[in-house]
C-alpha cells in the first residue's frame, strides 16, 4: 500500500484519490493568479495542524510578507515558528535589510544553489520536516535553463532522500501549455496544473492533475475558488476550457 499525505485542501484529496503519496515532489505549474502560492502554503499550513512540521522557502517574496499573506487566510505560523515546527528559508532578500537579519535560515544569494540545498537539508533536519514549499523553482532556473533539470533533480534528492513530501511551484506564462522550464517535468514525481481562462467574458479558475506517481488520479479538469480560508475544489464538477462549459 502505498502511503499517502493529505493535503488538507477541500476537493484535492478527492481528485488524487486520497492525497499525494509520501515522499512524492510535485511541480505545480501555472500562470499569474492561479492560486499556486496559497495552495503550497494552505498545504503546509494543513501539516502543520496535523503535527507535520514544514518548511516554506521563499524565492519570490520577503518572508515577512509570506507571514502576513498567510494570516489573512487565518494560517497564523507564529506559534509554530517558536514551537520549531515551522520555518521560512529566506532566498529572497540576500540577508538585506533589518527584517533579514532576524531570519534563522538566509541564503546569500537567489542563484547560490549549493547553500540553498545545504540550507533546506539543515531545516528539514532541525525541525524533522515532513512537507516542504519551494516557491518558486522558475526562479533557481530562469538564468539557468540548461541545468534546470539537474537542479529538480537535486533539489529532489534532498527532499525526497529526507523522507519529505513536496511541493515545487513553477511560473507559467498565460499561454505556455508547458511546465515551467526545460525537461523539469521529467524530474517531478507529480504535476499539477491551475489555470485562470476568460469564458465568455468571465475569468475561471481550475486545476487539473496532468501526473502522480504512485496513485490514480482524476483525469478530468475541475474548477476551483480562492475564498477567505483558502482554497475550494469541486471534485463533482468539470470544466470544458476549449467550449466553455462548466457541469
Amino acid at each position: 500500500m502505498v502511503e499517502k499525505v493529505k493535503t488538507g485542501i477541500p476537493g484535492l484529496d478527492e481528485i488524487l484519490n486520497g492525497g499525494i503519496p509520501r515522499r512524492n515532489v510535485v511541480l505545480l505549474a501555472g500562470g499569474p493568479g492561479t492560486g499556486k502560492t496559497i495552495m503550497g502554503q494552505q498545504f503546509l499550513y494543513y501539516g502543520l495542524k496535523n503535527n507535520e512540521p514544514g518548511i516554506y522557502v521563499a524565492l519570490e517574496e520577503h518572508p515577512v510578507q509570506v507571514r502576513i499573506n498567510m494570516q489573512q487566510f487565518g494560517w497564523d505560523v507564529k506559534g509554530y515558528e517558536e514551537e520549531g515546527k515551522f520555518a521560512v528559508i529566506d532566498a529572497f532578500t540576500a540577508g538585506i535589510g533589518e527584517a533579514a537579519k532576524r531570519e534563522k535560515y538566509v541564503v546569500p544569494s537567489p542563484d547560490d544553489f549549493p547553500t540553498l540545498t545545504d540550507l533546506v537539508r539543515q531545516a528539514i533536519r532541525d525541525l524533522n520536516a515532513k512537507r516542504v514549499v519551494v516557491d518558486s523553482v522558475t526562479t533557481l532556473y530562469i538564468t539557468k535553463p540548461a541545468v534546470a533539470r539537474s537542479i529538480v533533480l537535486q533539489l529532489k534528492k534532498v527532499l525526497s532522500g529526507l523522507g519529505t513530501t513536496s511541493i515545487l511551484v513553477s511560473q507559467v506564462s498565460v499561454t505556455e501549455r508547458g511546465f515551467g522550464g526545460p525537461g523539469v517535468e521529467h524530474a517531478a514525481d507529480g504535476i499539477i496544473r491551475l489555470d485562470l481562462d476568460e469564458i465568455r467574458g468571465k475569468l475561471y479558475r481550475s486545476i487539473i492533475v496532468w501526473k502522480m506517481r504512485g496513485t490514480a488520479h482524476s483525469m478530468q479538469r475541475h474548477p476551483f475558488e480562492i475564498t477567505d480560508r483558502g482554497i475550494i475544489i469541486y471534485p463533482e464538477k468539470m470544466l470544458s476550457v476549449e467550449r466553455g462549459v462548466s457541469t
